[in-house]
């Protein structure tokens, strides 16, 4: 019989077999990381590199515009000559009123309405035009040009400072709101202030408790989630410097909450597979060294697998998701870092006391009344059962696997069921949850006027070919008004005017954007007017055109990154195929799920723009992440038990692990509801959902049952490597299980 080898010397190689440079070089890293100098040295190596890194990108601030559409579109294409024209920080602001109790205006109420011109003037440093009357009698308008200042804060004060002076005037009965462009600008940033703070706390504090239940320990949760917070910050300064540098957009607070999911799930499969190693041996410092480089590659796998995901973004024609994937997948690059390198050095440091009060120990798993002898071996008793629940769930899998598949499918199917009716674009009062006065203004505005009269189109076209434009659009169906700014700007030598025309549909809505193609249409086909139609509603045109290209194309890419990386840790052809196969379904019933809550729980008529690609990106990827922690220690425990038993025992082994991993992920989306947008409400409701599916549902079920049919051949053409051994760092991979190691298995306690 061949003894395990001492866990003295953790990076000794079992049974004979000569490790390979590869892993010699692990071995060689994961000892020094965690050894008495080599922890202090690494920690004050990294203590440098992140005060060096905040020190350079501390003052960095990413860029805050928000472009709906691609920059090569009509709209934007509008935008950047409509820039150029003189008074083009000049926007107009509405001003509407009507009685409380829906009845028509009286003639005192007009003179009161008329009367609040000076005041609005004094306000915005503009003349204001002269009142106009709703053809019901019910409402008036009032409008006045409005400076835009330097940033949004500017124009949230002049803003609010308007509707001030509006209170202090108040007419009996009569509700004054004030909404256009600048006014919505001015709520957006009301909404927001303070928004990412709140996110960072209500992510810190679920990530703080779910740690406290996991570990159990008043002091351990404090390790992790103090490396992954450090890093999220700095994350947060260089993504911003990237932002600056390359013009990026993107929202914050995603990025961060990323980070923060990713970066316990890495911990909590490190933590887990440490505090499994120190049952086996009294060298805490050897535990974690078997217990990192059991886990890094699965993480390396896992991270490199999202981080390539998420760049793939990066070829997405909308500015928001192209800006998003490249700061997600450098954040994310942060998180794997800190969890690596961090926090290994940082629990050598702490030692095995930092469990208190349960701290795991190899005679904590001796059966009771029996001595150990510092360097004997024993088997360890009963008590050292650990994911018996889980193990007691996948022998019910693999012993009924037809049965389970077939359950776990009509789960998944009836939550795909959602899919139905599900409708895509939101209007811009649909987009925020907190109710604002500049969207109450523009229904108003609808109820009682020309909706389009809020957005209307800007085309721009050749001077010498304007008056011919503007008939050609006032021809078109839906169109009620066509006007001349009389603004004009030479642009590539040719003189460009700006035409504003108002169509009688709701902004948003269908009718209005088949109304701008319609607009579009009628004036593309006037022969060197070079003419392009822009505005608001046509924004939204070409955003959903750029977003289901941007679905089309990156979809697909992502899929094949995660085959190529399931591929390259599996070595099999069959099981990437079926495992992304899962997880596309998986994915989409998460959608359906959350499309219907949407609806029905949430009141939501249609999902955001943004939100498919955004969630099958998230919901595919972080899949594959939980993938590749279960099939990794599949295949490791394939090798020597068997597939069908491999795969159990698999579960058994990181059931736990994943779980929590999954409840944590989902947890900290969740934490993107307390912002004020629909988009990420319905974004972390959906990832939660299939997060939480996929880790119950998914691993636990469908996957078991698949691998138990399967076999052997789940591994084809390859199979699964043999010889693992502690000197790999997979000892309970190899026979180093609790339960069921013979004599020739047992495990050297102290020493």
């Amino acid at each position: 019989m061949t003894s395990a080898p001492s866990p003295a010397s953790p990076g000794a190689p079992s049974r004979g077999r000569t490790p390979s440079p590869g892993h010699a070089t692990a071995r060689t890293f994961a000892g020094r990381l965690t050894s008495r100098r080599g922890a202090w040295f690494s920690l004050l190596i990294v203590a440098l590199a992140f005060a060096a890194l905040f020190g350079v990108f501390g003052q960095a601030e990413a860029p805050a515009r928000s472009d709906a559409a691609p920059s090569a579109s009509e709209s934007a294409q509008v935008q950047k000559i409509v820039d150029r024209m003189p008074g083009h920080d000049t926007q107009a602001l509405i001003v509407v009123a009507d009685r409380t109790d829906g009845g028509a205006l009286t003639a005192a109420d007009r003179k009161a309405v008329a009367g609040l011109a000076p005041v609005i003037a004094a306000r915005t440093g503009h003349a204001v035009s002269h009142p106009v009357a709703s053809d019901d009698g019910k409402a008036m308008v009032l409008q006045a040009p409005f400076t835009v200042g330097a940033t949004a804060d500017e124009d949230a004060t002049h803003i609010t400072a308007l509707r001030s002076a509006l209170a202090d005037h108040h007419i009996r009965g009569v509700q004054v709101k004030v909404t256009g462009g600048p006014a919505f600008g001015a709520d957006i940033t009301h909404a927001f202030a303070g928004a990412n703070i709140t996110l960072l706390m209500v992510t810190v504090g679920i990530v703080a408790v779910l740690l406290i239940l996991t570990y159990r320990s008043p002091v351990l949760w404090l390790i992790p989630l103090t490396v992954i917070a450090v890093a999220d910050q700095l994350a947060a300064k260089v993504t911003a410097a990237m932002g600056a540098a390359w013009d990026l957009q993107f929202d914050a607070g995603v990025v961060s909450v990323l980070v923060f999911g990713a970066g316990t799930n890495y911990a909590l499969l490190l933590i887990s597979r440490y505090r499994e190693e120190l049952l086996r041996t009294d060298d805490h410092r050897g535990a974690l060294a078997n217990a990192w480089r059991a886990t890094a590659p699965a993480i390396l796998a896992s991270n490199v697998t999202v981080v390539v995901a998420l760049a793939s973004l990066a070829l997405a024609v909308i500015p928001g998701t192209h800006g998003l994937g490249i700061a997600a997948a450098a954040g994310l690059l942060f998180a794997m870092a800190a969890v690596l390198l961090v926090l290994p050095p940082l629990l050598a440091v702490c030692g095995r006391r930092v469990f208190w009060p349960l701290v795991p120990r190899p005679d904590a798993v001796v059966r009771p009344g029996t001595s150990v002898r510092p360097g004997t071996s024993v088997r360890p008793g009963a008590s050292a059962r650990q994911g018996r629940v889980w193990r007691a769930i996948a022998d019910k899998v693999v012993g009924h696997p037809a049965t389970a598949l077939v359950a776990g499918l009509i789960v998944i199917g009836v939550m795909g069921v959602g899919l139905i009716g599900t409708s895509v674009g939101l209007t811009q009062v649909q987009k925020f949850r907190v109710p604002s006065d500049s969207a109450a203004g523009l229904v108003m505005l609808g109820e009682h006027f020309p909706a389009g009269e809020a957005q209307p189109m800007l085309v721009t076209a050749r001077s010498d070919h304007a008056d011919a434009v503007a008939a050609d659009a006032a021809a078109v169906p839906g169109v009620v008004r066509v006007t001349t700014t009389g603004k004009t700007v030479r642009v590539d030598g040719a003189k460009m005017t700006e035409l504003v025309v108002v169509g009688a549909p709701a902004p948003g809505t269908t009718a209005s954007l088949d109304l701008v193609r319609a607009v579009r249409t009628a004036v593309h086909q006037t022969t060197g007017a070079d003419a392009r139609v822009g505005g608001a509603v046509a924004t939204d045109v070409d955003a959903r055109a750029g977003t289901w290209r941007d679905l089309a194309v990156l979809a697909p890419l992502v899929l094949a990154i995660s085959f190529v990386v399931l591929l390259v840790l599996l070595r099999s052809l069959v099981a990437p195929v079926i495992l992304l196969a899962i997880n596309l379904a998986s994915a989409t019933a998460a959608i359906g799920a959350g499309s219907w809550l949407s609806r029905v729980v949430f009141g939501w008529p249609a999902l955001d723009l943004a939100v498919p690609l955004l969630a099958f990106l998230f919901l595919v990827a972080l899949g594959i992440d939980y993938t590749i922690f279960l099939v990794h220690r599949a295949r490791t425990e394939s090798a020597r038990w068997g597939t069908k038993e491999g795969i159990a025992r698999a579960v058994e082994h990181t059931g736990g692990v994943i779980t929590s991993a999954g409840i944590v992920l989902a947890a900290v989306f969740a934490a993107l509801g307390v912002l004020p947008l629909v988009t990420l409400g319905q974004l972390g409701l959906i990832v939660g959902i299939g997060v939480i599916a996929d880790t119950l549902i998914v691993r636990t079920v469908i996957v078991p049952a698949v691998f138990s049919l399967l076999g052997d051949r789940i591994w084809w053409p390859g199979r699964p490597r043999t010889g693992y051994g502690r000197g790999d760092g997979d000892a309970a991979d190899a026979g180093g299980d609790a339960r069921t190691a013979g004599a020739s298995d047992r495990i050297p306690v102290g020493g």
